[in-house]
């Protein structure tokens, strides 16, 4: 699992990491930047250190995980040595499926960090060809009904991924987004409880789509925000642009 910041893994999959633990599955988090940027606290290495050990308590309680700190600066760090960090990793790790931030999405850290993973993605597929699905997950942006074709009912998790969620407590008004985002994707899906919802695809095409510079991209999406009667615009915005990923990576797609 690949979060661009402490606290995307909670959001993004607390629920499913619960449930892979449970089965004995192996989990990794790879944790990238180390969240100085954000304002809750004054000072950048206070921030830093806070959400440091946020993320330690999250993953406590998330159970038999291992967690990568990489801790890059954040809005300050490289991008071949975070690909060269993910390649040594994807290496060590070897891992069968990768949870990923994406392209849909605002925040450009988030970009950054999918772009880096295509990179090494395309490298690693080359030398190492094996079977290797991307789940993409979402922060805050919904992958809604047109890319999600994995949806997890994590209802019975719920309570101790809420939990991991408010481990974040420097984050609570951002994290506050998510649990009405897990409701909204059970009624989509006609789910009673919560559920979380992936854009699984193999590894090459999730590189394919994620190679050209963030810069390229379109800024066509928005957030659910903390004012909820806004949050139908977070489904509505961006959906052609949803559309168009999805047919690009279709499998009838040279690229």
């Amino acid at each position: 699992m690949l979060a661009p910041h402490p606290d995307d893994e909670a959001i993004g999959c607390a629920g499913s990491i619960l449930k892979h633990v449970g089965c004995g599955d192996r989990v990794s988090i790879v944790i990238a930047t180390d969240g100085r940027r954000s304002q809750t606290i004054a000072d950048p290495t206070e921030m830093s250190e806070q959400r440091r050990k946020e993320a330690a308590a999250a993953a406590q309680l998330l159970g038999d995980v291992r967690v990568e700190w990489l801790g890059f600066r954040e809005g300050d760090w490289d991008l071949r040595e975070l690909q060269s960090r993910l390649e040594t990793l994807l290496d060590g790790i070897q891992p069968d499926v990768i949870y990923a931030p994406s392209r849909i999405d605002f925040h450009p850290e988030h970009h950054r960090v999918a772009h880096a993973l295509a990179l090494a993605l395309d490298s690693h597929v080359r030398v190492r060809p094996r079977p290797l699905d991307v789940r993409i997950y979402s922060v805050q942006v919904p992958l809604t009904p047109a890319l999600s074709n994995l949806v997890v009912d994590v209802s019975d998790v719920s309570e101790r991924c809420h939990a991991v969620l408010r481990s974040y407590t420097s984050q609570a008004g951002s994290i506050e987004c998510s649990y009405r985002q897990r409701r909204y994707g059970a009624r989509l899906h006609r789910v009673h409880g919560e559920v979380e919802e992936f854009w699984e695809l193999p590894a090459t095409r999730y590189a394919s789509l994620h190679l050209d510079a963030p810069e390229r991209w379109p800024a066509a999406f928005r957030g659910l925000r903390n004012f909820a009667l806004s949050d139908p615009f977070a489904y509505l915005v961006g959906q052609r642009e949803r559309r168009r990923l999805r047919s690009a990576a279709a499998p009838s797609n040279p690229n």
